[in-house]
């Protein structure tokens, strides 16, 4: 199938999508925030720049894109230029599996939410994002006794 725009509308499309500080990025954290939980958001030393991290206690939590990371869900392929959409989408899932392999061998506690999850029912991903974060924290306070 031929694309619709040409390619410098195209481009000019796709480069205007935000890869931080996305409106559901947004709207979680401000909860979180509200909340009483303390964070960073999309901190650039950290590989992946997670979108919120509690360094103190190791905690990294991904929000990915239904799109973007390839959702089981909702992700698909689009309809022209799909060789690349293939290897990008790919390279972006396997990119993602290495972030948190690597996480998880430094001793870090990961969290990967699915954008859908939070649009399908906000106040329960909200509930368990803070009941993992709850958790490490109550382990790690455990463990300095």
């Amino acid at each position: 199938m031929v694309d619709k725009i040409s390619p410098e509308a195209r481009s000019r499309n796709m480069s205007a999508i935000r890869s931080t500080h996305t409106k559901i990025e947004d709207k979680v954290s401000r909860e979180l925030w509200n909340r009483g939980i303390r964070f960073r958001r999309n901190v650039k030393k950290l590989k992946g720049k997670p979108d919120i991290a509690i360094k103190k206690y190791k905690i990294a939590i991904f929000i990915d894109s239904c799109f973007w990371h390839s959702c089981p869900e909702h992700g698909h392929i689009p309809k022209s230029n799909t060789d690349f959409w293939i290897e990008k989408l790919n390279r972006n899932k396997q990119r993602d599996i290495s972030t948190t392999q690597y996480y998880r061998d430094i001793g870090w506690n990961v969290l990967r939410i699915w954008e859908h999850q939070i649009k399908n029912d906000f106040d329960g991903t909200i509930a368990s994002i803070v009941e993992f974060i709850t958790t490490v924290i109550n382990f790690c306070k455990q463990s300095e006794k």
